[in-house]
């Protein structure tokens, strides 16, 4: 894998690939089917907040989401298989044009082709964001009730998984409680995303303190293989789908500073936009901070300096 450091297009945000058929865009990804078995995914560098894409690309973002999350992949191979250990195909395989497969080479992925889950598995070691709002609202979050007076970004006593409905583009996801999981997947799958979900943050969060960085909460999402077995799937442990903190700033009862893409959205707090698309411009100093803060993240995560 080529290091984020690495030269790339500069905001590549629609880069479209000819030789494949386009299977499904999402908010930053570009997925390209293969054949029956594989699929081939581009990570762009789209930037979505409030669940709208922006239109001022952050350059080399989806090197950095490409790279980050093969290194987690690799990490937690142990606990859970990956779409990326599936794949019988190599990029040369799947895209054999020789100068589509250069522009996007250090963005792109060959993946075995999952079936979906309807449910993103939400972890979360503090309290902030969404549950945050939750906890103030009703003491709990997803119907698991938390200690009275806790602190905004306060660690919780132990990690908690709060799932969420998998939305359409352009909507917003909902966070539920474990009971309205297993009504969308079963109580056998659910106990066993729940059971996996929760080790792979509390492994990667002790990883990752060492490095000096506080994963606040994460996302993880899965599919079933053939066989209906569990794979990770998707990205994983990365500025998109994570809250990165740095420990030494950080202060319970303080909107910490991130590594991530709350960057932006604290930056479009200060905007009068209602939140719906379009959305605005980003200034060139947000952008090059946001393409540092990501930057930094991975050479801390990754020990690559």
């Amino acid at each position: 894998m080529t290091s984020p450091a690495a030269a790339s297009p500069p905001g590549m945000a629609d880069f479209k690939i000819t030789s494949l058929p386009l299977h499904y865009q999402g908010k930053v990804r570009d997925i390209y089917s293969v054949d029956e078995r594989h699929l081939l995914m581009v990570a762009s560098d789209r930037l979505s907040a409030f669940d709208v894409v922006l239109p001022t690309p952050i350059p080399g973002k989806g090197v950095v989401l490409t790279a980050l999350s093969d290194f987690w992949f690799r990490h937690a191979a142990h606990i859970v298989p990956n779409h990326l250990q599936l794949a019988e195909k190599t990029l040369e395989d799947a895209l054999p044009n020789p100068n589509e497969r250069e522009r996007i080479a250090d963005r792109a992925v060959v993946v075995r082709k999952l079936r979906g889950l309807p449910v993103e598995a939400i972890v979360r070691g503090y309290l902030i964001g969404s549950g945050w709002k939750d906890y103030r609202a009703s003491g709990q979050i997803s119907g698991i009730r938390l200690p009275a007076n806790l602190r905004l970004a306060e660690r919780l006593p132990q990690p908690i998984f709060t799932p969420s409905t998998k939305a359409s583009l352009g909507a917003h996801d909902d966070n539920i409680d474990f009971e309205h999981a297993t009504k969308l997947l079963g109580n056998e799958l659910a106990e066993q995303i729940r059971e996996v979900s929760l080790r792979l943050y509390r492994e990667a969060a002790e990883y990752a303190l060492r490095q000096g960085i506080i994963i606040a909460d994460t996302k993880f999402e899965f599919g079933l293989d053939d066989s209906d077995r569990l794979i990770l799937m998707d990205e994983v442990l990365t500025p998109d789908s994570s809250r990165f903190w740095p420990a030494d700033q950080y202060r319970p009862g303080e909107n910490p500073p991130s590594f991530d893409k709350q960057f932006v959205r604290d930056y479009l707090e200060t905007l009068a936009w209602d939140k719906r698309p379009p959305g605005p411009e980003l200034p060139a100093d947000i952008v090059a901070m946001t393409v540092t803060k990501y930057r930094e993240a991975w050479q801390r995560l990754s020990d690559r300096r």
